[in-house]
């Protein structure tokens, strides 16, 4: 069971619930196509039926989950069609971000980023398939902050969370190993404030990722 208060001090239950379960969709501890219940995460995470079912709500109008009729409520299932859209919305989103963050970052914002991408590497180094998730989320959700563009960041969140369970699979197919990205050439972007760089990087980074979702769910 799950400390609510400890997952979110200060917060109201039904945002903790929300962020609780919206984790378990980007993170991939939820699998496409996997039904989830009010009576399942009320369990799963000792909160009540009111938030839980507020959650589910907030979650469905996003597109993280899907209202299947006769109360049914699953993980979305990507196909080769949603994977290119999802890719096309991502390339044009993205490297905007980084484009803007390397006109606004400062020092400290570089060695934010760079400990993260650390971790990153590590949790790559030990086969960590969450803690891979986790902070490779963490880095980009790190750079759009310093973009400074919540627009923009909320539709790329809304992305995140629709294609987050299908990367879960693809790391448990392929591994940690081979799964590259582009973030060192982010950093060193971002270090000159490069903002076509950076763009050029990230654009490189969303293309790979989606390239391995792609060749995983086929």
């Amino acid at each position: 069971m799950v400390n609510l208060r400890a997952e979110g001090a200060g917060l109201p239950t039904h945002e903790v619930v929300y962020r609780q379960v919206r984790d378990m969709i980007l993170f991939g501890e939820l699998e496409p196509g996997q039904p989830v219940t009010i009576q399942g995460l009320v369990e799963g995470l000792g909160a009540g039926m009111t938030p839980v079912r507020e959650a589910l709500r907030r979650l469905i109008a996003e597109g993280a989950l899907v209202f299947q009729g006769n109360r049914r409520i699953t993980v979305p299932v990507l196909d080769a069609a949603a994977v290119e859209e999802l890719t096309l919305a991502r390339v044009a989103l993205e490297p905007q971000l980084a484009r803007r963050a390397a006109l606004r970052c400062d020092d400290a914002a570089v060695a934010l980023l760079t400990a993260t991408d650390t971790r990153l590497d590590a949790a790559i180094a030990k086969g960590d398939v969450r803690g891979y998730l986790v902070e490779n989320h963490q880095f980009h959700a790190e750079l759009n902050a310093v973009a400074g563009a919540p627009i923009l960041t909320d539709l790329v969140e809304g992305l995140w969370l629709r294609f987050g369970p299908s990367l879960r699979v693809v790391c448990g197919q392929f591994g940690t190993r081979n799964l590259p990205d582009q973030h060192k050439a982010i950093l060193a972007a971002l270090a000159r404030r490069d903002p076509e760089g950076a763009a050029a990087a990230m654009q490189a980074d969303v293309a790979q990722g989606m390239t391995q979702i792609a060749a995983g769910l086929s």
